[in-house]
C-alpha cells in the first residue's frame, strides 16, 4: 500500500468540522507534551522517532485498525519513513506535509461577515500557534491587523479579492510571533501603524496609531477607531470598527485574559489591564463581537472555525472580567502565569527592527504554542 499525504489545510478542515484523526507523533516526548496537533476528537500517540528505527511492530496493536492515522513529526521527513514502515504492514497512513514547521505557518481564512454599507471582514486562524489576523475589505482596498511574518497568503487573498493593501496595523508589539506588519506594508506601499509607546525602541518609521485617530478603507469610509488599552504592553490598543467588532488585541481573549509581564512589567502594567478591562471595555456596547489577537484552546473555536464572542457574553463567562476584588485580581494575573513564550526577548527585538534572524531561525524562535493569556 503507498503513503497518503495530508496537508495542514486538510487537518485544519478536520479541527474545525470535529472529525475523528488518530496521530501517532514521532517526535521526542518533551516536544510533544509541550505543543502538538490539537482536535475535539483527535487521539494521540507519543512514540519518538528513535525507538521505531528497528521497526514498527511493537506499536501495531497500538494503532486502530478503522481510522486514519496521521503520522507527525518536526519537518515530515522521520514521518514519512514510518509511515512507509507502517504501510507496509498493511495499514492506511498518511504523514504530514511539512511537519510541525508547516503546522506552525498555516493560515486558515475564515469569513466574519459583512460590514455596514459596503465591505467585509476576514479572520486568519493559525491555528498551530493560536495566533488570529484580519483583513478589512472595502470598495478595492483592503487594511491587515495583527498580521503573521507569512505576508504572502494576506497578499494573495487581497488580489484574489481585488483589494489594494492600503493599511496595516499592529495592536501592540508582540512577543509571541513575528509581526509581518513591517514586511508587508514594505511588500505592498501601505501604511504601517503601531502604538508610538510600544514603539519608541523601533527603528524604522510607522504612523502613531492613537486614541481616537480613524484610519478609513476605501471609499465607503470604514473608521477603525483605536481605543487605548494598556496592560498586556503599555501601548496596547483595541480597534472599534464600524461599531460592530472590537479587535481586542491582547487585551482580552475568549476564555482568559492578557498576561502583562512579556516586557517585565506585571507589577507595574496590572492596573493598567484592569482600568482597560473593567472601566474602558465596560463603556463599550456589550453587542460588539470581540475578536482578540489569538486563542489558547481548540475549545475556544466557534463551529465554523472563527474565533469571536459578544462582549455582554465575556463579561457573564470569561473568569478575568470577575473579580471584584482588585487584589485577587493582582494576584492572578501576576501569579497565574504560564511560562515565558519561547524566545521572546528575541522576538521583541526582531519587532523593534533591533534584529533580522534568518527565516529559518525565525521558525525556530516561533516554534510552541502561544502563551499570551493568563490562566
Amino acid at each position: 500500500m503507498s503513503i497518503k499525504i495530508m496537508t495542514a489545510h486538510e487537518v485544519t478542515q478536520k479541527v474545525f468540522n470535529k472529525e475523528e484523526l488518530f496521530i501517532l507523533d514521532v517526535r521526542n516526548e518533551d516536544a510533544f507534551q509541550d505543543w502538538k496537533i490539537e482536535g475535539d476528537y483527535f487521539e494521540y500517540l507519543n512514540i519518538p522517532y528513535f525507538e521505531l528505527l528497528d521497526g514498527v511492530e511493537g506499536i501495531l496493536d497500538k494503532l486502530p485498525k478503522d481510522k486514519e492515522i496521521l503520522v507527525v513529526c518536526a519537518k515530515e521527513g522521520s514521518s514519512v519513513m514510518v509511515a512507509e514502515m507502517l504501510s507496509e504492514q498493511g495499514l492506511t497512513v498518511f504523514y504530514l506535509q511539512g511537519g510541525m514547521k508547516a503546522w506552525s505557518e498555516h493560515l486558515e481564512p475564515v469569513r466574519i461577515g459583512d460590514l455596514n454599507g459596503e465591505g467585509e471582514l476576514y479572520q486568519f486562524v493559525r491555528i498551530g500557534k493560536g495566533c488570529l489576523s484580519y483583513m478589512v475589505i472595502s470598495n478595492g482596498e483592503a487594511a491587515i491587523i495583527d498580521p503573521t511574518r507569512m505576508t504572502d497568503i494576506f497578499v494573495d487573498f487581497a488580489k484574489d479579492k481585488h483589494a489594494k493593501i492600503t493599511n496595516v496595523l499592529d495592536t501592540h508589539l508582540h512577543a509571541d510571533h513575528i509581526s509581518g506588519g513591517k514586511k508587508l506594508a514594505e511588500q505592498t506601499g501601505a501604511t504601517y501603524w503601531l502604538p508610538p509607546k510600544d514603539a519608541q525602541e523601533v527603528t524604522f518609521e510607522y504612523e502613531p496609531l492613537e486614541d481616537g485617530k480613524d484610519v478609513t478603507i476605501g471609499n465607503t469610509t470604514i473608521n477603525i477607531y483605536a481605543l487605548y488599552s494598556p496592560g498586556h504592553t503599555i501601548g496596547s490598543t483595541s480597534f472599534v470598527i464600524e461599531e460592530q467588532f472590537l479587535l481586542s488585541g491582547d487585551i482580552l481573549f475568549i476564555d482568559s485574559i492578557g498576561r502583562p509581564d512579556l516586557a517585565g512589567k506585571a507589577e507595574d502594567w496590572v492596573s493598567d489591564l484592569r482600568e482597560s478591562l473593567y472601566s474602558r471595555y465596560r463603556e463599550l456596547s456589550e453587542e460588539l463581537i470581540v475578536l482578540p489577537a489569538h486563542f489558547m484552546l481548540i475549545d475556544e473555536l466557534n463551529d465554523d472555525g472563527s474565533v469571536k464572542e459578544k462582549l455582554g457574553e465575556l463579561f457573564k463567562r470569561n473568569h478575568g472580567l470577575k473579580i471584584e476584588d482588585e487584589l485577587a485580581f493582582r494576584k492572578l494575573v501576576t501569579e497565574n502565569l504560564p511560562p515565558q513564550p519561547n524566545a521572546y526577548q528575541e522576538i521583541r527585538e526582531t519587532n523593534m527592527g533591533k534584529i533580522t534572524p534568518e527565516e529559518e531561525k525565525q521558525r525556530e524562535m516561533e516554534i510552541g504554542p502561544n502563551r499570551c493569556a493568563v490562566r
